[in-house]
Parts: C-alpha cells; sequence; structure tokens
C-alpha cells in the first residue's frame, strides 16, 4: 500500500531544499539518487547547460517485466520566488508554509507523488511495462527543461504530468498556446521644460497602443495581457525608450494569430502616428494541446479514478505547462491535478489526502497500462 507517513516525509524533505528556477542543482542531485536506490537507470540531461543553470533534467527509466506501450510521468523541480527558507506546517490534515514564502506543492507534489507510486509498484510487485520519469528544471517562466529534453532518452507513447491544481480526478485535456509580445518603443527625447514639442515620448506612444489593444479576456478560448512597462529616464526629460512586455494565449490557433496580428499592428500604428519607431519581439513559446476525451489515455486514465473510488473530470486550463511541450513532441500527454491550491502564493497549500491519492493514482496508471 501507498505509505502515508513516508510520502509526506519525503515531501517534507524536498520541499526545504531551495530551487528557485535555474537552482535545482541540490535537489536534482536528491532525485538522481532516489531513482537510483529504486533500480532505475537515471541520467541527467544538458539542458541546464542550454539555458544557463545548474543542472538538466533528471530523466529515469524503470524496465518493465511485460511489454506495453512505455508511459510517462513528469513534474518540475523549480519553484517560484520566495521559495527559499520553506518551514513547513502541519494542521488538520494540511500542509502550509509558516506564511513568509510558498509552499513548494507546486511541483514537488507531484515529485513526491510519483516516487510513492513507483515504490508501492515495485513493493507489491506489480507487473507493468517500461515507465519513464522527467523531473524537469524552469518550468517556471517558460518551460525551459522541457524544450531542452534530451529526447532520445525518452521512449514514451503516452505522458502523464502531475501539475495541475485540482484534486486527483481532474483530467486536463487542453491547454492554450502562448505568443510572447515584446515591443520596444523608441522615440525622442528632449528637455520637458524647455523644448518639448522637439521630442517624441515613447511613453505616450505606449499608452495609445495599450488603449486601442483588446485586452484580458477576449473570448472563451483567448486571452491577452500586458504585463510589464518600463522606461523613461527622469520627468524633466521627454522619454526616448519604453518597453513593453505582454503575452497573448489561445487554445485556437487561428484566434492566437489574430490576438498576436493585432496587438503589433496597433503598436505599429501609434508609433507612426507620432513618428516613432518600434521593434516587435514575438515568439510562439509552446504550443497549444487538445487531446480527445474518447483517447485511450483519457479512458484509462477515468478507469483508474473509477477503481479508487474517485470521481473524474476533464478540463481545459488557460495556463501553459510542460504537457504543452510533450503533446509537441508526439507524446500524447495529459495534466492531472494534484491539489496544489492557491500556488505562487503565500496562502499555497496542500492536503495530505490529496497528496496520497496522487500516489495511489501513478501506481494505479502504472498497473492499468500493464494490463
Amino acid at each position: 500500500m501507498v505509505n502515508q507517513e513516508r510520502v509526506v516525509n519525503e515531501f517534507l524533505e524536498l520541499i526545504q531544499i531551495d530551487s528557485h528556477s535555474g537552482k535545482e542543482g541540490a535537489v536534482a542531485k536528491v532525485l538522481a539518487k532516489k531513482l537510483e536506490e529504486m533500480g532505475l537507470e537515471v541520467w541527467i540531461d544538458n539542458a541546464g547547460e542550454k539555458v544557463g543553470g545548474e543542472t538538466g533534467n533528471v530523466i529515469g527509466r524503470l524496465k518493465g517485466s511485460k511489454q506495453g506501450p512505455t508511459i510517462l510521468f513528469s513534474s518540475h523541480m523549480d519553484t517560484v520566488t520566495p521559495g527559499e527558507g520553506i518551514k513547513p506546517v502541519i494542521k488538520d490534515g494540511v500542509i502550509y508554509s509558516d506564511g513568509t514564502t510558498i509552499l513548494g506543492g507546486d511541483d514537488k507534489a507531484g515529485i513526491a507523488a510519483i516516487l510513492e507510486g513507483l515504490r508501492h509498484v515495485k513493493e507489491s510487485n506489480i507487473e507493468h511495462a517500461d515507465v519513464e520519469v522527467v523531473f524537469s528544471i524552469w518550468e517556471e517562466g517558460g518551460l525551459l527543461g522541457a524544450k531542452n529534453l534530451d529526447r532520445s532518452k525518452i521512449n514514451a507513447t503516452y505522458g502523464f504530468v502531475l501539475d495541475s491544481g485540482g484534486s486527483p480526478g481532474e483530467i486536463i485535456i487542453t491547454g492554450p498556446a502562448q505568443d510572447k509580445v515584446n515591443a520596444k518603443i523608441i522615440g525622442k527625447p528632449a528637455h520637458a521644460g524647455v523644448a518639448p514639442e522637439e521630442g517624441i515620448s515613447a511613453i505616450m506612444i505606449a499608452a495609445r497602443a495599450i488603449d486601442n489593444m483588446k485586452l484580458l479576456r477576449i473570448d472563451e478560448e483567448t486571452t491577452a495581457n500586458v504585463g510589464i512597462i518600463s522606461g523613461g529616464q527622469a520627468t524633466n526629460i521627454v522619454a526616448p525608450e519604453v518597453l513593453v512586455k505582454a503575452e497573448s494565449r489561445s487554445i485556437n490557433e487561428e484566434k492566437l494569430n489574430a490576438q498576436t496580428a493585432h496587438m503589433v499592428e496597433v503598436f505599429e500604428k501609434a508609433a507612426k502616428d507620432f513618428g516613432g519607431k518600434v521593434e516587435m519581439e514575438v515568439e510562439r513559446m509552446y504550443p497549444a494541446f487538445n487531446v480527445d476525451p474518447s483517447d485511450d489515455i483519457v479512458q484509462k486514465a477515468q478507469e483508474v479514478f473509477k477503481r479508487m473510488g474517485l470521481e473524474s473530470h476533464t478540463a481545459a486550463t488557460g495556463g501553459g505547462s510542460d504537457t504543452n511541450i510533450l503533446n509537441g513532441y508526439g507524446i500524447k500527454s495529459i495534466n492531472l491535478g494534484i491539489g496544489e491550491k492557491k500556488p505562487h502564493t503565500l496562502e499555497e497549500h496542500l492536503h495530505i489526502e490529496d497528496l496520497v491519492n496522487a500516489s495511489k493514482m501513478v501506481a494505479e496508471i502504472i498497473q492499468i497500462f500493464g494490463e
């Protein structure tokens, strides 16, 4: 059986190892050792070298005792800030931080559940096909670990990403693509008190563009946001340069292309109207994914939850995850709820019951794909 005390203690151990994005070296060493002790082949790829991090993705493979499709489990090692010096507190069956940091359940709850599920499979001598594990780096802020994954080590047909805030039973089958839309607006400096008419205000260009831009909820499939504005030098100088960082997302590629084109057009028109210039940087950060509810991976996941006595439901998300990247690689993947509540906040918490059920879920998925 899944050992509740063991998985809780392991989760507490992992969240107390600092691992902000790009600084996952310490936790990667611990996880590689844990996987090796369970009998997995283990590699650490060179993704860290490519993106400037301390370590690469931790990849493991547990050889199966029978033929069948190889399945992959994935969670990310990094956390957002403030995530150093986490001090966990348990109250009424719920794990919190002490309120000065995040908890780190996003996504070390997924890691702990994968480890415990694997142990249960081995201790119970459950027959299974090959199982692969990826603990990725730098998921937060760009999915950089998954994007630079050494795919030569991956043979999986199906992927299960444990990185969603719903409780076990949630099956994310749809997620949006995202475009980065950055604008460097170039005006002309002038003394704001002596000769302001000789200047071109980059701030005014940015304001005009943003005022004319469709933002936030565009429709049921599409969103857009301006997140960062920086620039200017002093109040007595007409601002010569402003940087605007924005994004657009949609599960519909045509709608995403249209929204991104609209944002670019608005920036360019505003710059032209004021006699300034704009340099645009547009990048597709990750592709959308849409797994059919009738697909085998979804049907098997639903059967897993039925066996566990849990209600299941399929859902869409507005966020990106390693699920997007794995589907882009041709590994049919879904994102599963593990109960990470209020992630990225000081109020983040995790119910022990959800952690235990997520561990059972991993073991059941391995078993059902081995049948």
